[in-house]
C-alpha cells in the first residue's frame, strides 16, 4: 500500500507539472513577445526583424517588440535567448552567421545551436555577392581566379568583419579556387563598399541591400551572386556556377528560434503564423526590398538547415584554423 501511494503521488505531481504548461500554451500569447536581434539597429537582420515583428503582432493579437542586443559579433543577444525562459515570450531573429558560423568560429560562444534552441521556421534567404569596381577588368568569377593566379596574392578582397558572411565567403572562395589573395576585413559593409567605390579594393564579398542602388546606377558591378539560382531582384547577375566556379555557394538564411524546451504547441502556432506571413504577396515584396527572397519552412526543415550550414562552415573554420577566443 505505501508503495502504491508513492506511485500515485508521483503520478499526480507529474500531471500537475504538465497541466500549467499545456494551459499556458493554449492561452499563448497573453502578453507582449520580445524578438531579440543580436545586432545593432539599422542593419539587414534588424530590418528583417522589424518586418516580421510587425506582421506577427497582427497575427498573434499581441505586440511583438524588437530588442537589439548587440555585442560580440552577435553572441551577446544569441546567448540571452538561449538562457531565457522557454515560454514563447522571448524569440530570436537569427541568420546563418549568428547561429551556424559563430558557434564554431568562437571558442567560447556560450551556446550550442542544436541543443539550446527550438527552431520555429525560416524567413528569407539573402545571397552573398561578389561585387567589383567597374574599372576592374574581370567579368566572371573564372576571370577573377585567373587574375588572382597571375598576380600571385596581390589581389585585395574587401569584406565585413571576420566571421561574417562576407568574410567567410572570401575564405571559401580562396579555398575552393585554390588561390592566394589578401582579405581586408572592415568593421561594416558600408565601409567596404565605400572603399570599393573609391578603388581602394578591387573586389568585395557582401550582402546586396547596401549596394542595390550602386548596382542599378552602374557605379558598382555585380560579378556573381552565390546562390543556387540568380537573385530575383537582380536577374542579370549570374550565379557562381554560371560564372565559372561550380560548388561555390554562400547564402545567409534568416529564421526564427525560441529557447530549447519551449512547448511544442507554441512552436507549432508560431510556425503556422510565420508560414502564412512569409508566403503572402505583401511580405514577398517587403523581403525583396530588403535584398532577399522569402523562404518559408517547417520547424524541422529549419533545424536541418542549421545543421547543414554548421557542418559546412565549421569544416572550413577547422581547415583554415580560423577559430578565435
Amino acid at each position: 500500500m505505501p508503495m502504491l501511494c508513492g506511485v500515485l503521488v508521483a503520478l499526480l505531481l507529474a500531471i500537475a507539472s504538465i497541466v500549467p504548461v499545456a494551459g499556458n500554451a493554449q492561452d499563448y500569447p497573453a502578453r507582449t513577445v520580445t524578438l531579440i536581434v543580436p545586432y545593432p539597429p539599422g542593419g539587414g537582420v534588424d530590418a528583417m526583424a522589424r518586418v516580421v515583428a510587425e506582421r506577427l503582432s497582427v497575427a498573434l493579437g499581441q505586440q511583438v517588440v524588437v530588442d537589439n542586443r548587440a555585442g560580440g559579433s552577435g553572441l551577446v543577444g544569441t546567448r540571452a535567448v538561449a538562457r531565457s525562459a522557454p515560454d514563447g515570450y522571448t524569440l530570436l531573429l537569427a541568420h546563418t552567421g549568428s547561429i551556424s558560423i559563430n558557434p564554431s568560429l568562437h571558442a567560447n560562444a556560450g551556446f550550442d545551436p542544436r541543443r539550446d534552441f527550438a527552431p520555429i521556421g525560416l524567413i528569407a534567404s539573402m545571397p552573398v555577392a561578389l561585387i567589383a569596381n567597374p574599372a576592374f577588368p574581370a567579368r566572371t568569377i573564372a576571370d577573377v581566379v585567373a587574375v588572382a593566379r597571375k598576380e600571385g596574392g596581390k589581389l585585395n578582397i574587401g569584406t565585413s568583419a571576420v566571421g561574417t558572411g562576407g568574410y567567410m565567403s572570401a575564405e571559401l572562395f580562396k579555398s575552393i579556387a585554390g588561390i592566394e589573395s589578401t582579405i581586408i576585413p572592415y568593421k561594416g559593409t558600408g565601409q567596404v563598399m565605400n572603399d570599393l567605390l573609391g578603388g581602394h579594393v578591387q573586389i568585395a564579398f557582401g550582402v546586396l541591400p547596401p549596394v542595390m542602388g550602386n548596382l542599378h546606377a552602374g557605379t558598382l558591378r555585380g560579378i556573381a551572386v552565390l546562390g543556387k539560382t540568380r537573385f530575383s531582384q537582380l536577374p542579370e547577375i549570374p550565379n557562381a556556377a554560371e560564372s565559372g566556379l561550380p560548388g561555390f555557394e554562400s547564402v545567409l538564411h534568416y529564421g526564427l528560434l525560441a529557447p530549447a524546451g519551449t512547448p511544442a504547441p507554441i512552436i507549432s502556432r508560431l510556425n503556422r503564423e510565420l508560414q502564412v506571413i512569409i508566403t503572402s504577396e505583401e511580405m514577398r515584396k517587403r523581403i525583396n526590398r530588403e535584398g532577399g527572397d522569402p523562404l518559408a519552412s517547417t520547424a524541422g526543415e529549419y533545424a536541418a538547415d542549421i545543421d547543414e550550414e554548421e557542418h559546412k562552415w565549421s569544416g572550413l573554420i577547422r581547415k583554415l584554423g580560423l577559430r578565435v577566443n
